[in-house]
């Protein structure tokens, strides 16, 4: 069996509504990084120095030695950055999201304090600010909960939200199994939260961002004055609160670093940014605390078929009879490799035509030879499939008219006669009027045309069927 574990669909074309307060046509959310304290030291028991998120160009980890300017750095976030940052956000009454290091925070009690009168989120960011990526499983794990616990420790209340940054394939995983967090923020491939299947539990995810993000400071491509940072937040903000005034709203992370952002030249460009979504209604600037709460409350994990998650047995024996009585289409789409697109409607439509298009002409022959006469003989015995008992009736097929029923036997003796297969048509794109002006239409054609328009209204039958399913 062949599975693709990664989500290239999410919402697709139909992103839901968020529903956010007041009709809020935007949700803006600001995330200050906490790290000062917890990076990579030598005097943290670490191998060497920290080299990731400074305005040290082209940093190097100096390995068993004490980088007395990175050090400093860090410490200018801790000691200046930070209270530059609690004015900007306490002083425009908006409330921010932590993400905080629990080593860090352990570090730096009076920015706690600072923070909880604020009243502002403290969400985990990770024991240490370390990379995570080559850290055995049973290690990441026994780190999450150590960081889950100093957390508690130093601020009082566990964490709610966790973001680890550097982390590795397993740590969105490991998380959830705690069953300890209300959401994680571990991946960047939404404007809206979801909900992810984790063993037999829902983890809420609200994704993060890298780009609208002060950590392109220190990398390149990246931004170099105050301006450069807040002329994109502009536009990224602009394009969503239009998507949001179109019925679509959105959210839209903004990440900071205390020790970067905090920089006065730096700070400038994002209170200008800020000043200027304070002059637009409909702005609701949450944690992301307030975002994973009202999403479980209106947007709850709803449990539907996951085709890509079936064994082979129930697979064929719900979507056996999406091809009229040719199980043999769904066993072989079974084999592919299948993923969370092919749990909506299109995606295993897709998969069971590229069965079908690859299968032999006499195959194929086959499937549309099991399709029965429109208005026909089984119809008259009600010895249709359900399926197809459903489609007749829904354009108007079961209550024909003597005249009607006797024109549709006759083309259809005609067209068996001619092409050697019986007259497809998804019945339910048409009315009686417009499937009989087919019929007649395309009664006349060359088989191999007629062949090849069957296969694809085979096609189609399929894929309504799944929107029926699915």
């Amino acid at each position: 069996m062949h599975r693709y574990c990664r989500d290239m669909i999410g919402y697709g074309a139909d992103r839901p509504d968020a529903a956010w307060p007041n009709g809020a046509k935007i949700a803006v959310q600001f995330v200050l990084n906490y790290e000062e304290g917890g990076e990579n030291c030598v005097l943290h028991g670490d191998a060497a120095s920290e080299a990731f998120l400074s305005d040290i160009p082209g940093a190097a980890q100096w390995p068993g030695q004490r980088h007395w300017n990175m050090e400093s750095i860090y410490e200018y976030g801790a000691r200046a950055g930070f209270w530059r940052l609690h004015r900007l956000f306490t002083g425009a009454d908006i409330p921010v999201t932590i993400y905080g290091v629990a080593s860090a925070l352990a570090r730096s009690p009076e920015q706690v304090e600072a923070m909880k009168d604020a009243g502002w989120e403290i969400a985990s960011h990770g024991l240490k600010w370390v990379e995570h990526k080559d850290m055995p499983p049973e290690e990441e794990a026994a780190q999450i909960a150590e960081a889950i616990r100093l957390h508690t420790e130093v601020v009082g209340t566990p964490p709610r939200g966790w973001y680890t940054g550097r982390c590795s394939e397993n740590t969105v995983r490991l998380v959830a199994e705690t069953g300890a967090v209300d959401y994680i923020s571990d991946t960047y491939d939404d404007d809206l939260p979801y909900w992810m299947s984790v063993g037999k539990r829902n983890q809420l995810i609200i994704p993060y961002t890298l780009e609208a993000n002060d950590m392109r400071f220190a990398t390149a491509p990246g931004w170099v004055t105050g301006r450069d940072f807040e002329n994109y937040l502009y536009d990224a903000f602009d394009t969503l609160y239009a998507e949001g005034q179109a019925g679509k709203p959105a959210m839209m992370s903004i990440g900071l670093h205390c020790r970067l952002i905090g920089r006065p030249g730096k700070l400038a460009g994002l209170k200008r940014f800020i000043d200027y979504i304070q002059g637009h209604e409909g702005v609701w600037c949450p944690t992301r605390l307030d975002i994973a709460e009202l999403w479980a409350k209106t947007h709850p994990p709803v449990s539907k078929p996951r085709p890509s998650h079936m064994d082979k047995d129930s697979f064929v024996a719900a979507y056996g009879g999406i091809f009229e009585h040719s199980l043999w289409v769904a066993e072989r789409a079974f084999d592919l490799e299948l993923g969370p697109a092919h749990d909506r409607p299109a995606g295993l439509a897709n998969a069971m035509a590229r069965v079908f298009r690859t299968a032999s002409y006499d195959e194929r022959l086959a499937v549309l030879n099991a399709h029965p006469d429109l208005a026909g003989k089984l119809a008259a015995a009600k010895r249709l499939t359900s399926e197809s008992t459903s489609e007749q009736a829904s354009a108007g097929l079961d209550s024909l008219t003597e005249a009607e029923h006797a024109r549709f036997t006759e083309l259809n003796s005609a067209y068996m006669a001619k092409h050697g297969f019986p007259f497809i048509i998804a019945v339910r794109d048409h009315d009686k009027a417009g499937i009989l002006a087919a019929f007649e239409r395309r009664l006349d054609h060359d088989s191999d045309i007629e062949f090849a328009e069957a296969c694809k209204q085979v096609e189609r039958i399929a894929r309504l069927r799944l929107e029926e399913i699915l």
